[in-house]
């Protein structure tokens, strides 16, 4: 799709802008009191973000490619997948979507925060923590929630790259062309074939099921790394909710308000370092 660079800002921003409302919206729903949700637990929490993952990445992947998450941003960039010159405009607009989103969250669920009236399990709505920290384990805190975030983020970023890439993207198309090709299929026939396969798969079904594929790995990666964490995987989702935290008054969130500043770079540092360190590996094997 030949569109704007301005129109791929606005869809970054509505698409993690999404990304908030349905993942926090459900952590909201799941753990403030007096919601209907209250109590369904994390598999509940993982299939609202990989949901959240999902919607925004059918609307917006053939607008600005649905990055969503400054780290992937810069993570692309760093293997030359994408340019340099709009990483800061992508940023700052999946920032202000995050911020927009959380503030829907809390419009939403103002009274249920009311209700629960705790600073530490308001903040489990907005932002992630460490399950070590018990206010003198800083450093453990730290350092685990750094290797989960690292991990896990290289898991989604070359997960992303090889479902798009490797398989569902037009990678598969060259194959088979070339395949054709060397056992003496009619050159014309072939490409006749190879565009239908691509305006039927390509373009569409097969980006669907890249889509699910996606949003069904970010279940998976919310039930393995959320123990620890709660799997923030994305700066911009992480950074721009405890930013609202911090700006919240106490009648809003709750009593014993913590932002937990101290551990906001975690999130932030680690999934960048894990998402360029997965596409430079990706580049590697497969470029």
């Amino acid at each position: 799709m030949d569109v704007s660079w301005m129109t791929k800002y606005i869809a970054e921003g509505l698409g993690t802008m999404l990304l908030v409302l349905l993942g926090n919206g459900t952590i909201a729903g799941v753990t403030l009191k007096g919601s209907k949700n209250e109590g369904m637990g994390g598999l509940a929490i993982a299939w609202g973000y990989g949901i959240a993952i999902l919607v925004p990445v059918l609307a917006f992947a053939n607008v600005s490619g649905a990055h969503i998450n400054p780290a992937i941003t810069i993570g692309l960039a760093s293997a030359g997948y994408f340019p340099w010159a709009h990483v800061a405009q992508y940023i700052l607009a999946q920032l202000i979507g995050a911020i927009i989103g959380q503030l829907l969250v809390v419009a939403i669920y103002k009274e249920y925060f009311a209700k629960t009236n705790d600073g530490a399990i308001s903040l489990g709505a907005f932002s992630t923590t460490n399950a070590l920290d018990n206010g003198s384990n800083r450093g453990k805190a730290i350092f685990n929630g750094f290797i989960n975030e690292v991990i896990g983020m290289f898991v989604f970023v070359f997960g992303i790259l090889s479902f798009t890439t490797n398989f569902f993207g037009a990678e598969s198309i060259k194959w088979m062309t070339s395949y054709a090709q060397q056992q003496g299929a009619d050159v014309t026939a072939n490409a006749t074939v190879s565009q239908i396969w691509a305006s039927v798969s390509g373009a569409s079904s097969s980006k669907m099921i890249g889509a699910l594929a996606i949003g069904l790995m970010f279940v998976g990666l919310v039930t393995a790394f959320g123990g620890p964490t709660g799997a923030a995987l994305n700066p911009a989702r992480d950074l721009g909710p405890r930013i609202v935290y911090s700006f919240l008054p106490q009648s809003v969130v709750g009593e014993n308000k913590d932002a937990k500043w101290w551990y906001a770079w975690v999130p932030v540092v680690a999934t960048i370092v894990g998402a360029v360190i997965a596409a430079t590996v990706f580049k590697l094997m497969f470029k």
